[in-house]
């Protein structure tokens, strides 16, 4: 064994998508910018394909955006090099079961190794073991999905089946692998990650996950230290391009993690700014004020009343006039494009994202006098859906 221990790094969300198209073509490895050379330096890397990679025109029917890679673009992990491609999230069957098919194909054939999505619910399930530095980790990947998990045994996702995650870690954990639990879940450009995320992400802890780290919600979210089992709700973006100029939504970080012995030793984090070119690393100013800000969002997290307060000072953020701008768009979506409408009134009601401020949000609206929520939180909500970057900044 490596006394000194091994080093991964952990990056969300991946998609050769908008801008970013045509540098992760031309230009593969300098999309990273100079957040390559630390890439470089772990000894495992691990990252979120969130999108197809296929030359299959036709998507599916769903309720969000849709997001193809082309198999070219697989340079684009090839070059740093990412070992593991986790596959549960919305995006991944973009382009139904042949677009899903030829990306396992592309990945696989560029020795990328892939968990959290198959063509059977036990592929889907499966976990993903590999051995560094005399050091066994298992890797679990799962997704709320988007009507896309494997759940009724076809190809898919493997979805929100944390009871079934729980006894795989139980399993990793008694062969004393190193276990890292990688979720795909949450509300989008919140920075408090709503009470089911929380009581989902800390049962995988509790039950031996030695690290859980989430994506999806396409900003930084808080971290928690848990008996030495690390939770990052939220990563933020990667090389994944939104034309905005909100802050929160063009700044992430990726984690590392340092093993020794089979347990967490340390963690680090690695923040950078998404630009039209690629990747750049924070400046030392603006990285404390970053940091310093991630654990202003992390404090909720002490305590359960701190939990459920940021959930309800989003809530009332969100309100009865987002409800009806939400279920307006729907409508009209009906009306204009019904199959995709309904697409998202589906998804509404089967992704505990969605259904979960729905119902609580409607409760909250019902009551005869709202619960009040410290003006703190609140401008910290504004904040994440409202800062910009000056033009020329970034």
């Amino acid at each position: 064994m490596n006394r000194r221990g091994i080093s991964i790094v952990i990056a969300g969300d991946w998609a050769p998508i908008r801008a970013l198209e045509p540098v992760v073509r031309s230009a593969p490895e300098g999309v990273y910018g100079d957040l390559l050379p630390v890439l470089r330096d772990a000894d495992l890397r691990i990252v979120n394909c969130e999108c197809a990679l296929t030359a299959a025109r036709k998507p599916v029917w769903k309720s969000g955006a849709v997001f193809k890679g082309l198999p070219v673009h697989v340079a684009g992990l090839t070059r740093v090099p990412f070992e593991v491609a986790c596959l549960a999230n919305n995006h991944v069957f973009d382009y139904g079961v042949q677009g899903f098919r030829e990306s396992l194909d592309v990945l696989r054939r560029n020795g990328i190794r892939t968990v959290g999505a198959g063509l059977s619910l036990k592929e889907a399930l499966s976990p993903l073991t590999v051995l560094i530095g005399g050091v066994r980790i298992t890797l679990l990947n799962f997704s709320e999905g988007e009507d896309l998990t494997a759940s009724r045994g076809g190809p898919g996702v493997c979805g929100w089946e944390i009871d079934r995650l729980l006894s795989l870690i139980r399993k990793s954990k008694k062969r004393g692998d190193f276990v890292i639990a990688v979720g795909h879940a949450g509300l989008e450009y919140v920075p408090f990650p709503p009470p089911y995320v929380v009581a989902a992400y800390r049962a995988l802890a509790e039950a031996g996950a030695d690290c859980v780290v989430g994506h999806h919600p396409h900003v930084p979210q808080g971290l928690e230290v848990r008996r030495g089992r690390l939770i990052a709700y939220s990563l933020g973006n990667f090389v994944f391009y939104q034309p905005t100029e909100l802050y929160y939504r063009r700044t992430g970080f990726c984690l590392r993690i340092q093993v020794r012995k089979n347990r967490l030793s340390s963690y680090e984090l690695l923040p950078y700014r998404i630009t039209e070119r690629g990747l750049r690393k924070l400046g030392r100013r603006e990285e404390i004020k970053l940091l310093d800000k991630l654990g202003r969002i992390s404090e909720p997290l002490r305590s359960a009343s701190g939990i459920t307060q940021a959930w309800q000072a989003y809530l009332a953020y969100y309100g009865p006039d987002g409800f009806k701008k939400e279920v307006a768009g729907i409508l009209e979506k009906m009306e204009s494009e019904p199959r995709k409408g309904a697409a998202m009134f589906r998804n509404r009601l089967t992704t505990l994202q969605h259904s979960d401020l729905w119902r609580d949000a409607l409760t909250r609206f019902m009551a005869e006098r709202e619960t009040p929520v410290p003006a703190g939180l609140t401008r910290t909500i504004k904040e994440w859906f409202t800062r910009t970057t000056p033009s020329g900044s970034a």
